[in-house]
């Protein structure tokens, strides 16, 4: 696992180039503190920073071919490297190395640019092929490592994080509108986009080409979940085959693995999952709040290590330490990402760290995969109604909304409550005028979310004059707008909340907080074998109005005790309010005059009254928190 960076040019590359390059890999520095290595030719330079897990001694970067003819600098973990290998052996591939990324070199050997789909696991990378004289970077499916590019007139960059790009001098750092007012919406910046002006993400499962003789740039997706064929069999049975399959590579390493325990279903599976894959190899880490509120779980945590007798360490937050550390935590992030929990993912890494465990297993992906969270399912339930009623006339709609809401309704009201709502015509009439007055393509989804209802309604007001202008004609709610009538909706909001939410929220500060401590976070639920599973079983089985989680109970049923397969949804809930209070009475007040101020982000008028730190109830992400982490954020990156 590493850090990477790099440049390609049309003209040969100078020296201030190769030291720019070499400026945003030393920026990198925590995403690999055990090596460092670089790569220079006439039209590119390459720099890799490495934290060392698999072949400690021998897998350094940059790695080459046989010939040297290709060379390759990957932020990856290849989990499915030794079958690979043992293939590309008997084909009579030669190595240099134990190293799980050289099977990347000699499967682009053997089958060119489709070398990407014989990988399994996470990656960013950047492979010049010197024959050729051409570029190939690449990013894994699901969008577990970064890649931001930075695009000049006859030259391409690239790293693994944001700040290495601003840091080293790379892009200015000036804010893009557009992407700030989708970080107000989303409480993040959905990708391609970043917050910086000139400088994009390589979306998930992209692969980008460029051949330097003639100067083309091009760009490809190269897998898309919603491709998966129907899957037909029992939903239990197929996932935990795969959950399976999936934990047993997914632990492969030469140094030790531990597991974010928190409690819940998700974590609580794949723990057991790993503990039975590797018994006597794992430990758990869990973080919880001083005074052990009701929202605290590190009890329920360590009786289910005990039972699996796996060692457990711990560590608990207190107001005091999110206050201190709240302008470095938001450097960290590398994007703004307003969540209050974020601090959870770095204390937890930290300790990690400490205990000199550097790999960490996580359990991210399954609220996402199988309907966790209520307001997806909500949104799936409104879509397929809109998506039924989509062409109809009046009539005919209001049938089929009060016929879906009467089948939707029953199993989730009392007698007597969908009895009061007229078997369903009361409620189905509520969701039809709801929905005639959005626009008939825009498919049901975070427009669900009070935080994103709120910043649709207010956001506008917040910013200054001339930043507003140049908001002409952005809609938040495009990324959720596709022509009717919708295909596979439940598959459709599938990939939606995992290109947004899972990926930009929960991967990405995984991903940046874990590395702020040198710690690789694997991710065993959102494995693409998994995933394609899941999404065929879906198109095949609709789960959307099963209990939650339904099928992943199912599958790991016979490892986990009654009490975590049955309990409510509590999630990683910590003392908001507080944090939150306490955040303002310390860094309220930059907010009035402060850098979004003094760039015409927000007026201040609307500065002013959001330092008071506004929580209106029923949100979970303010707009007034929304503003106080962005504005440590650019404080942060611009050096300010």
């Amino acid at each position: 696992m590493c850090g990477i960076s790099g440049i390609v040019t049309r003209e040969p590359t100078s020296a201030e180039l190769r030291s720019l390059v070499s400026r945003a890999s030393a920026a990198q520095a925590h995403r690999g503190p055990d090596g460092e290595g670089e790569f220079h030719a006439e039209h590119v330079a390459l720099a890799s920073r490495r934290l060392g897990i698999i072949d400690l001694e021998g897998g350094g970067q940059p790695l080459f071919n046989e010939d040297s003819s290709l060379a390759l600098i990957a932020n990856a973990e290849i989990y499915n490297f030794i079958e690979l290998r043992q293939r590309l052996e008997s084909s009579g591939h030669r190595f240099r190395t134990g190293s799980d990324c050289e099977v990347i070199l000699h499967l682009y050997e053997e089958s060119g640019l489709d070398f990407v789909k014989h990988l399994r696991g996470m990656f960013a990378l950047a492979l010049w092929d010197a024959t050729r004289r051409r570029l190939v970077l690449a990013r894994d499916r699901m969008g577990e490592k970064p890649l931001y590019l930075c695009e000049r007139d006859g030259q391409l960059l690239f790293a693994s994080e944001l700040k290495s790009l601003v840091r080293s001098g790379t892009a200015r750092f000036e804010l893009d509108a557009e992407a700030v007012n989708l970080y107000f919406h989303y409480q993040y910046v959905p990708e391609p986009k970043t917050p910086v002006k000139g400088v994009r993400k390589l979306d998930a499962a992209h692969m980008l080409l460029v051949e330097v003789d003639g100067w083309r740039i091009t760009e490809a997706c190269y897998w898309s979940m919603e491709d998966a064929p129907p899957l037909e069999g029992e939903p239990g049975a197929l996932i935990r085959e795969r959950l399976d399959e999936v934990s047993a590579i997914t632990l492969r390493s030469d140094v030790p693995v531990g597991v974010a325990l928190s409690g819940g279903l998700d974590s609580s599976a794949v723990a057991a999952l790993a503990a039975r894959a590797r018994p006597g190899a794992l430990q758990a880490f869990s973080v919880g709040y001083r005074g052990r509120p009701e929202s605290d779980e590190r009890a329920d945590a360590q009786d289910f290590a005990r039972q699996l007798g796996i060692p457990f360490h711990e560590i608990a937050l207190d107001t005091r330490e999110i206050v201190e550390f709240f302008p470095e935590l938001n450097y960290w992030r590398d994007d703004p990402i307003a969540d209050y929990a974020g601090h959870g993912y770095y204390a937890v890494m930290r300790l990690a760290r400490e205990r000199g465990v550097p790999v960490v297993l996580q359990g991210q992906g399954g609220d996402e995969l199988f309907w966790g969270y209520p307001q997806l399912r909500e949104a799936a339930r409104e879509s397929l109604i809109k998506n039924a009623a989509a062409g109809k006339r009046l009539p005919a709609a209001l049938a089929a909304y009060v016929w879906s809401s009467a089948r939707a309704d029953l199993p989730r009201q009392s007698p007597s409550a969908w009895t009061r709502d007229l078997g369903g015509v009361r409620s189905g009439l509520r969701l039809l005028r709801k929905h005639r007055t959005s626009p008939p393509d825009r498919v049901p989804f975070y427009d669900l979310s009070p935080d994103f209802d709120a910043a649709s309604r207010e956001a506008r007001s917040l910013y200054g004059e001339r930043f507003a202008e140049q908001l002409d004609g952005a809609d938040a709610c495009e990324l959720f707008t596709f022509e009717q009538p919708w295909k596979d909706v439940e598959v459709t909001l599938t990939r939606l909340v995992c290109a947004t939410y899972l990926r930009e929220n929960g991967i990405a500060q995984g991903d940046r907080l874990g590395m702020a401590s040198s710690i690789e976070m694997r991710l065993p639920l959102v494995d693409h074998k998994l995933v394609e599973t899941i999404i065929g079983l879906r198109k095949a089985h609709t789960d959307v109005r099963l209990p939650p989680k339904a099928w992943l109970k199912s599958a790991v049923r016979d490892l986990l005790p009654a009490r975590l397969l049955d309990r409510p949804k509590r999630g990683f809930a910590p003392p908001t309010k507080e944090w939150h209070d306490a955040l303002f009475a310390a860094y309220g007040d930059q907010l009035r005059d402060g850098y979004l101020v003094q760039n015409g982000v927000l007026n201040p008028r609307s500065a002013s009254r959001l330092a008071r730190g506004e929580f209106p109830q029923g949100l979970t992400s303010p707009l007034s928190f929304k503003a106080l982490v962005l504005e440590q954020w650019c404080r942060a990156m611009s050096g300010g």
